[in-house]
């Protein structure tokens, strides 16, 4: 299981907050459970755009029958090497 810090939305406040990428249920979006928790207990959400960027890779990792956190990895990993570029 991997930690990842993303920006989510505080009462409409940006801020930085850990999730963590494991191998989620194959039928549930893999954010589901944090999600949920974020908002009932912290009042937060995570981003559209990010759990929608996560539903992608979750279902490219069970198309290519890889695990969801290696695609993870290799996503953020080819993000930061655009961004150093």
């Amino acid at each position: 299981m991997k930690k990842i810090t993303i920006p989510c939305d505080f009462a409409g406040k940006k801020i930085p907050f850990p999730i963590y990428v494991g191998q989620p249920e194959t039928e549930l979006h893999p954010l589901t459970y944090q999600s949920f928790w974020l908002s009932r207990e912290r009042g937060g959400l995570i981003p559209d755009e990010v759990m929608n960027s996560f539903a992608k890779l979750h279902m490219i990792a069970k198309g290519h029958n890889i695990t969801f956190e290696d695609i993870c990895l290799e996503a953020l990993t080819s993000v930061d090497k655009k961004e150093d570029d």
